[in-house]
Formats: structure tokens, C-alpha cells, sequence
């Protein structure tokens, strides 16, 4: 007997990468080997030297083929053995490493949008639909669209295992919202990237695409974010860990650093209008949508708890965002002594 695994890793395709696959065959109780493919396919090789590796790093039941199939996340690295320059994970397993014993979690809202053909799902051939507002977290065929794709993307990702914690209709019609964690930031990562991998997939048996573009539809529409909650121990017992990890976001030059790593085409979403600050002004408040940084009045109350950074665009690479968070924030908080 055998089983399917379905190799997923990350390309270097720019300025925002593709996921890819590819399915294996392996006898019962096989390990998961180290395997290669073509990266000049990929933009992550030129063709006289075009093999790559891809490395098992976390694996999960198959929900779609099912049996005893799995979905295999990987790293790339080079011949040699040293990371791709595609591999962000690798970076950030170096930063966890470091910053272990402060016990990061992460919390990610991926905002995402349903096409069908050129348009939005649920946006009429001519014209636009009724102006955002209804749409959030409504119900009913007038305003909801897609949601027989989402309800079996939620069921693919339990079935896989993965720490999905929750889902929602977003602004716009056709645009929704899953929700990963809590999770430590390499976990975090690999399943958001697995959870997004089953999204295209699951609605490819739609006949629908799914795009993280973060502004999908121009004009007076909320773009799409990818809200990126997080805290340490510390933070989870003390509110002045949390002031100073809003501080430290927000110090020299870290507002700029982050926001070129945030997701391409970031300036087009955080403007200053519909519930984003704009990109290139830093703020944090509680309780504020409009600030760069959130802290949530229940943390204020409890004095203790996380933060949001709302700045992520939906197509961030969780592997960059979590490794910049974990380092700006950790290394503020070990300076001021509050770990």
C-alpha cells in the first residue's frame, strides 16, 4: 500500500510569491523524504543550474484526499544546503530561537477576496453593488456570497489539524475572513500558509479564485489586511509590556522597516480612510481602528493581554511579519527589563 503526500512550498516569485505543489508517492510508514524540483519554473533557479530542495518542516492529514494523505509544508534550500533566498522561515527560525524564552504568540486575521471571472463575487456584470456596511457579518443571499466555499474551506482546515479559531463575512461582498491561532510565530506561519494553500484549492472545485490583494476593488471600499495580534508572557501579565511593545513599533526607524515588509501595494490600503491610519504615520490607542497599533479595551481593563498590528496587508508572508514582530518587539522588552 502507499499514501499521497502533497509537497507545498513557497516561490520566488516577486513582488509577492506563489504557493506551489506537488504530490509524492511513498510506500506506508515511509519518513518524508527530502525531495527537489525545477526552479527555473519557480523564479527560484536559472535553467543551467536549475535544482532546488525542498525540505519537510510540517505536515498535516490531507482533508481532501483523506485516507492517510498528507499535506506536506517544506522549506526551499539550495544544493548545497544553505536556505534559498526565498526561505523566509528560515530567518525567522533563527529569530524564535533567540527569543523563545519570552514565549511569543501570534493571533492572524487573513482577509481575503472571492473573484469570479474579473469581478468580485457578488459585484453585478454592470456597475457596483450597494455601498459597504451590511455585507459584515450579514447573512442572506443578497449580501452574502461564497459562503459554500468558506463553510467546507473552515471544515479542510479542521480536518487538517490546523489552529484555525474562527471565520467572518468582511465589507465588501465577496470578501471574508479566517482567523490562525494562538500560536508560537513558526506555527502561526506554517498553518496560515497551509490554510491559505487549502483556500485556492478548495475553491478551485468552485470554479472561484481567491485573492489576497489588498486593495481588490478601487474606490470606497475597505481593502483587504491581514490584522496580526500579539504578546509575550510578559505581556500576557503586565500592561507595561504592552505600552512598550506599542512604543518599540514605533521607535527610529521600525515604522518604516516594517511597513516595506507589511505586503506589496500596502500604501494603497492604509490610507487613513476605512479603518486603517495611514501608512506612513505611526499611532497607537486603545481601542482605535484608526491607529497603527490597537490594544483592546478589555487589555486596558485587565492590564495585561496582546496587541494588533493592523498594518499587514492580506499578502504578507507571515514568516517576515511574525520574524519582525517577535525581534523589534522582544528586543525592547529585554531592554527595558520586562521579561
Amino acid at each position: 500500500m502507499s499514501f499521497k503526500a502533497e509537497y507545498i512550498w513557497i516561490d520566488g516569485t516577486e513582488p509577492t510569491a506563489k504557493l506551489r505543489s506537488k504530490t509524492k508517492i511513498l510506500a506506508d510508514g515511509a519518513e518524508l523524504p527530502v525531495w527537489g524540483f525545477d526552479g527555473s519554473s519557480t523564479n527560484q533557479a536559472e535553467g543551467h543550474a536549475s535544482d532546488r530542495v525542498l525540505k519537510p518542516v510540517a505536515s498535516f492529514p490531507d482533508p481532501i484526499r483523506g485516507g492517510d494523505d498528507v499535506l506536506v509544508m517544506c522549506e526551499v534550500f539550495e544544493i548545497d544546503g544553505t536556505p534559498h533566498v526565498s526561505n523566509t522561515r528560515a530567518a525567522l527560525r533563527e529569530v524564535a530561537e533567540r527569543f523563545a524564552a519570552q514565549e511569543s504568540l501570534f493571533g492572524i486575521e487573513q482577509e481575503y477576496t472571492f473573484f469570479q471571472g474579473s469581478r468580485p463575487l457578488g459585484f453585478p456584470d454592470n456597475g457596483f453593488p450597494a455601498p459597504q456596511g451590511g455585507y459584515y457579518c450579514g447573512v442572506g443571499a443578497d449580501e452574502i456570497f461564497g459562503r459554500p466555499v468558506v463553510e467546507k474551506h473552515l471544515e479542510n482546515c479542521l480536518a487538517a489539524g490546523l489552529g484555525i479559531s474562527g471565520i467572518n463575512a468582511e465589507v465588501m461582498p465577496g470578501q471574508w475572513e479566517f482567523q490562525v491561532g494562538p500560536l508560537s510565530p513558526l506555527e502561526v506561519s506554517d498553518h496560515l500558509w497551509v490554510a491559505r494553500w487549502l483556500l485556492y484549492r478548495t475553491a478551485e472545485d468552485f470554479g472561484i479564485s481567491a485573492t489576497l490583494d489588498p486593495k481588490p476593488a478601487k474606490g470606497d471600499w475597505n481593502g483587504a489586511g491581514a490584522h496580526t495580534n500579539f504578546s509575550t508572557k510578559a505581556m500576557r501579565e503586565n500592561y507595561a509590556a504592552i505600552i512598550e511593545a506599542a512604543e518599540s513599533l514605533g521607535r527610529d526607524e521600525k515604522p518604516l522597516e516594517h511597513i516595506k515588509n507589511y505586503g506589496v501595494g500596502v500604501e494603497s490600503r492604509l490610507t487613513g480612510a476605512h479603518e486603517t491610519a495611514p501608512w506612513n504615520e505611526y499611532s497607537y490607542g486603545v481601542s482605535n481602528r484608526g491607529a497603527s497599533v490597537r490594544i483592546p479595551w478589555q487589555v486596558e481593563v485587565d492590564q495585561k493581554g496582546y496587541i494588533e498590528d493592523r498594518r499587514p496587508n492580506a499578502n504578507m508572508d507571515p514568516y517576515v511579519v511574525t520574524r519582525l514582530m517577535v525581534d523589534t518587539c522582544g528586543s525592547a522588552l529585554e531592554k527595558a527589563g520586562l521579561v
